[in-house]
């Protein structure tokens, strides 16, 4: 599992503020949404799928995708996934 205090660092410092963790459960599904800031999902244990209109990613531990504003995105568990958010 990664490091949660060395992760947070790392976000805030590409400018990422508001960042808390979150976890879900195996077989979570968020439909197509949006977000009105920039958002940032860093995986601390387990595996997400993120979809959006151009391109699916598959997120395992340490990775970290940024997802601009207004980009429409679904996302998807089988597994579980425990991960820090935050916008700017």
């Amino acid at each position: 599992m990664i490091d949660e205090l060395q992760a947070k660092e790392k976000l805030k410092s590409l400018g990422y503020s508001g960042i808390y963790k979150w976890c879900d459960p195996p077989g979570t599904y968020y439909d197509w949404h949006l977000h009105n800031e920039d958002e940032v999902r860093y995986i601390l244990s387990g595996e997400i799928t993120i979809g959006t209109e151009e391109k699916i990613y598959h997120l395992k531990e340490g990775d970290i995708l940024e997802v601009k504003a207004k980009t429409k995105h679904w996302a998807k568990t089988e597994k579980g996934v425990c991960y820090l958010c935050g916008s700017k």
